[in-house]
C-alpha cells in the first residue's frame, strides 16, 4: 500500500479553503452577535422627570416639551418630544401621548370648547381622553405617570390604551 502524496496543488487548495473558512467565521461572529443579542440598556429605569407639579393647574391641560433618551437599535438617541399633562386632583396627573389614535397626527387643546382636537381628520377628545367625535378608533393613549417630591415623572416607553 502506498500513502497518498500531497501535491503542491492540493496544498494550495487546502490552504485557500482554510483561509476562506476563517474569514467567513470572522465575519459571521459579529454579525450573529448584532442580530441575536439585544444591546444593554444604559438606564436602569425608563421614568423621566418632565416638569414640576406647581406648573400645572387642576383641569387645565398643558403640553410639556422635554428631552428623552432612547435606544434605537444599538444607537443611543436624545430627542425633544412632548406629552399632554392634565392635573385631575391636587396630587394626581394623567399624561397623554401627543399622537392622535386615528393616524398619529399631533392634536391640540382648544380652551374655548374644552376638548382636544386633531386638525387633520376631525377627531375630538374630552379632557379625560375619550373620543367625542371623528374617526379615532379609541381614546388617547396614556403614559404611566407618578408624582414624587413635587416633580411629575412619566414612562414614555410604555404608552397604554385608555380604558
Amino acid at each position: 500500500m502506498s500513502t497518498p502524496q500531497t501535491t503542491r496543488r492540493s496544498f494550495y487548495l487546502y490552504t485557500i479553503n482554510l483561509l476562506t473558512g476563517l474569514v467567513a467565521v470572522a465575519a459571521a461572529i459579529p454579525t450573529a452577535v448584532y442580530l441575536l443579542l439585544r444591546p444593554k440598556s444604559r438606564d436602569a429605569t425608563n421614568w423621566i422627570e418632565i416638569t414640576d407639579l406647581s406648573r400645572l393647574r387642576v383641569g387645565q391641560p398643558e403640553e410639556i416639551v422635554y428631552n428623552r433618551k432612547r435606544t434605537d437599535g444599538w444607537r443611543r438617541v436624545e430627542e425633544k418630544t412632548s406629552a399632554w399633562l392634565v392635573q385631575t386632583r391636587e396630587n394626581s396627573v394623567v399624561a397623554y401621548n401627543p399622537a392622535c389614535t386615528h393616524l398619529g397626527c399631533a392634536y391640540h387643546w382648544d380652551a374655548s370648547s374644552a376638548e382636544f382636537e386633531c386638525p387633520c381628520h376631525g377627531s375630538v377628545f374630552s379632557i379625560d381622553g375619550k373620543v367625542t367625535a371623528g374617526p379615532a378608533p379609541r381614546p388617547l393613549d396614556r403614559y404611566p405617570s407618578r408624582i414624587q417630591g413635587g416633580a411629575v415623572f412619566i414612562n414614555p416607553e410604555s404608552p397604554k390604551e385608555s380604558a
